[in-house]
């Protein structure tokens, strides 16, 4: 990391001497305000495509698999709440920087408000004459009214398909944090930053279901060495969720992601869940920058040999997702607590000692540290770094080119009289001419493709979403057509609690197995469908950028032959093949982003 941080300050550094030459010569007798706008346009550019740039990384797992351990033990710090499994409710966003920050991003009384009236849609006995006809949690007495509805749920409607009822919890969750939090939240989005001391205060929020309930985001900033700047590392809710909800904002946050590290726990080893998470982000289409980690727990095993065993039949099962995994095997928390040796309680000290006698185990997993940091590491620098980097020099090289030609074209003009430098103008004049009829030619040409591939691209997109020839609302259909009400599991419900109450529960029921069905197999196809547009997108415009590269390097030749007659050397000698800029740099330079998944 450290090569990529000295090559980014070089990079910037060479990019702000280039720039201070246009000013220099700017101030040249003769020279125009605006001789060199493209050029300063891509140079401010530059700086800031590179101070905007984050390399993400998602890193997912079932509950209580040591996500937040792996995170800590990469920034070397117990900085994330380790332990805090399905209470966990957002993404927590981590980047390294001079100090400790926690910034939290609050949701406004509006989001709060709305979240509660979309899950309390049929909750019985409950009086719903709200001003403006609006749930309002500021009114104590809807509150009061609130809470007395929830008290009147009975077990069997608390509970869905064996887990809390997800739209009971939220409701208790905002009802209970809502003194805690009501002289922060506001009517617009609110951003309270914990710094220094005072860091570890986030904590609170992250680990209660009360609280959490209340915050729209969370970013850290840790003061470690372990990680790059530019880099976002994100501790996400458990696979296994009970919540669809939650899968979804994973889903938005993979979306954004250039790696992800799945974690595996050594106690439970490839789960179901686990099985069919991976499967949904192969569906996705992101499963090719994946690494695999089995967080070794020590105290379940008797042996090395018995790690082994276990990692050898972990990669057996990954193999029928994705072949040939990248599995690497250590203990997230023994190196948390090497790193920590100085700050660890009596019980963990003696936790350490104890496992530091397990020679075998310990020598085992520092290996395997050592070789997944490597490969961390050789995925960021050698490819997503080398990229990013390789396109910024490669754009300072036109520039640079760019200056060391007009440079030297004006030393010849210069050098010669004034019939001779006429001439010489003149010519290049004539050849600016024909590069300009040659411009206008390729952008019509491109205008008029862009409209019939936006053409192409609405047609496949009614398709997709076509009830008779696309699949997806078929799905939807057939699913909703196919749910069976097992009617005799709430002949108790209904004896006891009554029709509404039952029809509650009923609805809660399917409308959980819905959002389910739809996180797991509705989005992971919208994604796929996304990628597989953006991907057709550009071959086709490469397909007819194309022909086009003989004639612009066919005129790149006339124009240096028109130089050498004139005793100039072209200093660009390499002719370079015409490349289309990434597609997600396009999309961040215009701001376009996919509206998050968890909205569906």
């Amino acid at each position: 990391m450290e090569t990529y941080t000295s090559l980014k300050e070089d990079l910037l550094e060479i990019n702000k001497d280039v720039y201070a030459l246009f000013s220099n010569a700017k101030s040249m007798p003769g020279m125009t305000a605006h001789a060199f706008d493209d050029w300063e346009k891509t140079s401010i550019g530059i700086n800031k495509q590179i101070a905007e740039e984050i390399i993400r990384i998602a890193v997912v797992g079932a509950i209580k698999s040591g996500k937040s351990t792996v995170i800590n033990a990469l920034f070397k710090g117990d900085y994330l709440k380790r332990g805090a499994g399905v209470v966990t409710s957002i993404v927590t966003r981590v980047r390294s920087g001079k100090s400790l920050k926690a910034k939290l991003f609050f949701k406004s009384w509006d989001d709060v408000n709305s979240d509660m009236q979309q899950a309390m849609v049929l909750l019985p006995a409950l009086n719903r004459h709200w001003e403006n006809d609006r749930f309002d949690i500021r009114r104590q007495k809807e509150r009061m009214d609130l809470q007395q509805a929830l008290s009147a749920l009975s077990s069997e409607q608390l509970i869905t398909k064996g887990a809390r009822n997800a739209s009971s919890v939220l409701l208790s969750s905002y009802l209970k944090g809502y003194e805690s939090v009501k002289e922060i939240i506001s009517s617009d989005n609110v951003t309270r930053q914990y710094n220094g001391g005072r860091f570890a205060k986030h904590r609170d929020f992250v680990g209660e279901a009360a609280l959490a309930a209340y915050l729209r985001d969370i970013q850290l900033e840790i003061n470690s060495e372990g990680v790059d700047g530019n880099i976002e590392i994100a501790d996400c809710q458990g696979s296994d969720s009970p919540n669809p909800l939650h899968i979804a904002m994973i889903q938005d946050y993979l979306l954004l992601t250039h790696l992800i590290i799945y974690v595996v726990s050594s106690r439970t080893g490839i789960r179901e869940a686990d099985i069919k998470f991976l499967s949904m982000i192969k569906k996705m289409g992101i499963m090719d920058n994946i690494l695999f980690v089995v967080n070794c727990d020590f105290s379940e095993h008797d042996s090395l040999d018995d790690v082994n065993i276990l990692v050898k039949k972990i990669k057996e099962e990954l193999s029928l997702i994705k072949p040939d995994p990248d599995i690497y095997a250590f203990s997230a928390l023994y190196n948390l607590f090497k790193q920590q040796r100085d700050h660890l309680s009596p019980k963990d000290e003696m936790r350490l000692e104890q496992w530091e006698q397990e020679t075998a185990l310990t020598e085992f997993s520092g290996q395997e540290t050592e070789r997944f940091e490597w490969s961390f590491h050789q995925k960021l620098t050698r490819e997503r770094y080398a990229l990013l980097l390789k396109n910024h020099l490669e754009r300072l090289d036109v520039i640079s080119t760019g200056i060391d030609h007009w440079i030297l074209l004006n030393q010849k003009i210069l050098s010669k009289d004034a019939s001779s430098a006429g001439e010489i103008i003149e010519k290049i004049k004539h050849h600016q001419g024909s590069m300009n009829q040659m411009k206008s030619v390729i952008k019509s040409t491109l205008d008029g493709a862009v409209q019939k591939i936006e053409q192409k691209a609405k047609t496949d997109i009614d398709r997709f979403f076509d009830v008779r020839s696309g699949k997806i609302l078929n799905d939807i259909i057939e699913f909703v057509r196919d749910y069976h009400i097992p009617y005799h599991d709430y002949e108790k419900n209904l004896k006891v609690s009554g029709f509404s109450n039952t029809l509650y529960l009923i609805f809660q029921e399917f409308k959980h197995a819905l959002d389910f069905f739809m996180a797991e197999t509705v989005n992971p196809e919208l994604i796929r469908f996304i990628r597989q547009a953006e991907t057709g997108i550009r071959e086709q415009l490469g397909s007819i950028a194309g022909p086009y590269e003989l004639m612009v390097q066919d005129a790149l030749v006339a124009y240096s032959n028109l130089m050498e007659s004139f005793g100039i050397e072209c200093i660009q000698t390499k002719q370079k093949k015409i490349e289309l800029p990434d597609m997600d740099a396009i999309k961040g330079m215009i701001g376009l982003s996919l509206p998050p998944l968890v909205a569906a």
